[in-house]
């Protein structure tokens, strides 16, 4: 965890200080017990270095070419041309916050003393971390199995002051950037070049920002379907918690629960409490909280793996305490291929069942008296019509991006890697996934927000009303057409933030008093 400074001490970072390093800027501190395992680690390396034993990767090659023997005067040069060859990725650089949370885990694992690497090389990574060197790694490269090749491979090689860094945006010399901020290229010794590859850290940096990124939305979700229950003139009776006790997933009562608190009070549902416009609402309205609580079932299984990988020592070979060195397969990202394939199927259904819901609040067939598309003056205003267009683009997006990059592998480094988990690719396709949902969701709410105004003089339940208020603070009602592009955003920008999720549940949490001035 940080501390109060925003510093994390390296043998005590969990996936919150992954983020805070990643997102927030928080620092590393690699402190004396960590250098005391690494040195312990680093004798062994030595020891083989002087030897005539063959141990992988420090008097090896690598790969297919694990077997050629390297000479002891040219072990420093195999580290550096490892990085050289291996830094081979194409395309757009990723996002600075995946980079540094990849920085993160390796100074972690580094750190673990099982590398077999110097303290100096600790160091070195940490103090480029905590100085704002960014590394510029571009997207396409990984498998996901040998560990994250190629993006680690970009970053090692800044640390050495080759490659490129970012700086606001654009790409510079790796040694440029070192020296603005007083840092030298460090100068590789045996092994390192290998230990600075070997590992999941990029999959597991993605699900760590995936876990916080989806459990914002999942809340959002949540209050999406409160208000669009109201909207739609639907009914709370649904989201009882006798009626999920008696099938105990704790994500469906946990949504329940939400929703429940969201519409408790509102005037608009006891408005209709007796009427028999509807025998049963429509799925997307009463099964909300089965489908965003399997989501949210799915959310715990994906954190506990990341909690277990965070722990892991994901280098290949590694250096055991009693100084053999073994190669293992503990860099192949299955255990994270698997949970992050998931994360994206359960985000699109999120997306999927809100998308009906937009839907249903436009068609005035099914709104149950709004008018066509939430215009006021349907006809000469085409009102949310295009919104909704937009929604279910990325709704069938999602469904497309939901196909598991796990179930597909292609052989490499002539078949001595044959099988590949592609967590990278699953990585990747689930963070576009989330953007998506946020976008599906700041429509919702767009939408929800109309409809619960045009349902005036009715009035929603204290805690949409609040939510309600921090949309109209970003976003006014629509009276009449207008440039819809920049609402969507803005919207998207509230739901990212957590903002109108926070003001729902401080109103709903307020005693009863306070809530009726």
């Amino acid at each position: 965890m940080t501390s109060a400074g925003g510093e994390v001490r390296v043998d005590r970072m969990d996936t919150e200080a992954v983020v805070a390093i990643a997102r927030r800027g928080a620092t590393v501190k690699v402190d004396e017990e960590a250098r005391g395992r690494v040195r312990a680690a680093r004798v062994h390396v030595e020891g083989i270095t002087d030897g005539g034993t063959a141990v992988y990767g420090v008097n090896t090659g690598f790969g297919a070419l694990a077997n050629t023997r390297i000479a002891p005067e040219a072990g420093r040069e195999l580290q550096r041309s490892l990085l050289r060859s291996h830094a081979a990725g194409v395309g757009p650089f990723i996002e600075p916050e995946v980079v540094r949370g990849m920085m993160a885990i390796r100074v972690k694992t580094l750190a673990m003393g099982y590398s077999g690497v110097r303290v100096e090389l600790v160091d070195a990574l940490a103090a480029m971390l905590d100085s704002g060197v960014v590394p510029a790694v571009p997207e396409h490269g990984s498998l996901g199995a040998s560990g994250d090749l190629a993006p680690l491979a970009h970053i090692g090689l800044c640390l050495c002051g080759e490659g490129w860094a970012l700086e606001d945006g654009e790409t510079v010399p790796a040694a440029e950037a070192l020296s603005k901020r007083g840092l030298e290229p460090f100068v590789l010794r045996e092994k390192e070049g290998l230990s600075l590859i070997n590992g999941t850290d990029g999959m597991l940096a993605m699900l760590v920002l995936a876990l916080e990124d989806l459990g914002l939305l999942l809340d959002a979700a949540d209050l999406a379907a409160a208000m669009s229950v109201e909207g739609a003139f639907g009914t709370d009776r649904v989201f009882k918690e006798e009626l999920h006790a008696i099938r105990p997933h704790p994500g469906q009562a946990e949504s329940a629960g939400n929703i429940a608190r969201m519409l408790a009070g509102s005037g608009i549902v006891s408005s209709h409490k007796a009427s028999r416009h509807l025998v049963q609402d429509a799925y997307s309205l009463r099964c909300a909280p089965v489908v965003c609580g399997a989501a949210r079932d799915t959310l715990g299984f994906a954190r506990l793996a990341a909690e277990r990988e965070l722990s892991s020592v994901t280098d290949n070979p590694v250096v055991l305490p009693d100084g053999r060195v073994e190669s293992a397969g503990n860099f192949h990202g299955e255990p994270l291929a698997l949970p992050l394939d998931f994360l994206a199927i359960a985000a699109s259904e999120v997306g999927a069942i809100s998308e009906r819901r937009i839907d249903r609040l436009l068609d005035p067939s099914r709104s149950q008296g709004l008018p066509a598309f939430l215009a006021v003056d349907p006809g000469v205003n085409s009102g949310y019509m295009i919104s909704h267009y937009t929604a279910a683009a990325l709704a069938e997006e999602n469904r497309r991006l939901a196909n598991p990059a796990s179930t597909g592998s292609l052989p490499t480094s002539a078949m001595q890697e044959d099988h590949n988990s592609m967590g990278w690719s699953a990585a990747r396709k689930l963070r576009q996934v989330l953007t998506n949902l946020s976008r599906i969701l700041a429509a919702e709410l767009l939408c929800a927000a109309q409809a619960i105004e045009l349902r005036a003089p009715l009035e929603p339940a204290p805690a949409t009303r609040a939510a309600l208020k921090t949309i109209r603070e970003r976003v006014p009602f629509t009276d009449r057409d207008r440039f819809l592009a920049p609402d969507l955003k803005a919207m998207q920008d509230l739901v990212e933030s957590g903002e109108a999720v926070k003001a729902a549940r401080e109103a709903a949490n307020a005693p009863a008093a306070r809530r009726q001035q």
